[in-house]
């Protein structure tokens, strides 16, 4: 039996070697997708009723813009920035509280997440999509003082508008930070901070490494364009305004 088994392993090794060699050359070709490529109808008519219930969700109005916010309006801080931190704090304090029963201290997100303007007018689903297109989560990490003050250097340094919400951060005209605050009051050495940001920066986006080694990590399961619509669903006009809260005197 183990002889046959043998001469049959033998078999199936020449074989293979057979075709292996028996190949001389792979060619392909392009296909070109494109408006010539004619559809069928049959899924057409199948896919039709999805497509239309997606796009009614899609442009469903929730809320109002003043007026146009974009990355590029402010210099330290940006209206749509501002905006962007503020609601992300808001719609994950809630969640954060209830399973762990502590409050969250800052926000934390990046000018490159933010991928479209929020033009005036009527805010819709859509809107949500075309800001934030990336599937990112929200998380919350717990850091030390000595890291809040590495994150407060690396805004400092980077000189970008990445959006910041619970912190307040100051600037000389050479850039040197004259003061830094966590909801008004300065940074404590010894005392652990909680910051609400994107498992893309956590994991150390944007080089923000300050984030990658946190004391607790809490994972919401809620992602940041889910969190955009709660939010535009529960006001009538979204807040379009730079505060101070990231400047350079």
């Amino acid at each position: 039996m183990r002889k046959i088994i043998a001469l049959l392993v033998v078999f199936i090794a020449i074989s293979c070697s057979q075709e292996k060699q028996s190949i001389s050359k792979i060619e392909g070709k392009r296909i070109n997708i494109n408006d010539s490529l004619t559809a069928n109808q049959e899924i057409e008519d199948f896919i039709k009723p999805f497509r239309e219930r997606i796009e009614e969700d899609m442009n469903k109005v929730l809320s109002y813009a003043p007026k146009d916010m974009h990355k590029n309006d402010g210099e330290l801080e940006t209206t749509i920035g501002n905006l962007m931190a503020d609601l992300v704090k808001s719609q994950s304090e809630p969640v954060y509280k209830k399973r762990t029963g502590k409050s969250i201290d800052i926000c934390l997100l990046n000018h490159g997440g933010i991928r479209a303007p929020i033009p005036a007018g009527p805010i819709k689903t859509r809107t949500a999509f075309n800001v934030m297109p990336f599937e990112n989560s929200i998380v919350v990490a717990e850091l030390t003082a000595e890291n809040v003050h590495n994150m407060v250097a690396y805004l400092a340094k980077a000189k970008r508008a990445h959006p910041i919400s619970g912190l307040t951060v100051k600037l000389d005209k050479d850039l040197k930070v004259t003061e830094a605050l966590v909801n008004g009051k300065p940074i404590e050495d010894g005392k652990t901070y909680t910051v609400v940001t994107s498992d893309y920066l956590q994991n150390g986006g944007d080089r923000m490494n300050f984030l990658k080694n946190p004391e607790t990590l809490e994972v919401l399961d809620y992602k940041i364009r889910n969190a955009m619509i709660d939010y535009f669903k529960t006001v009538d006009t979204i807040p379009a305004q730079l505060d101070g809260r990231f400047i350079q005197q």
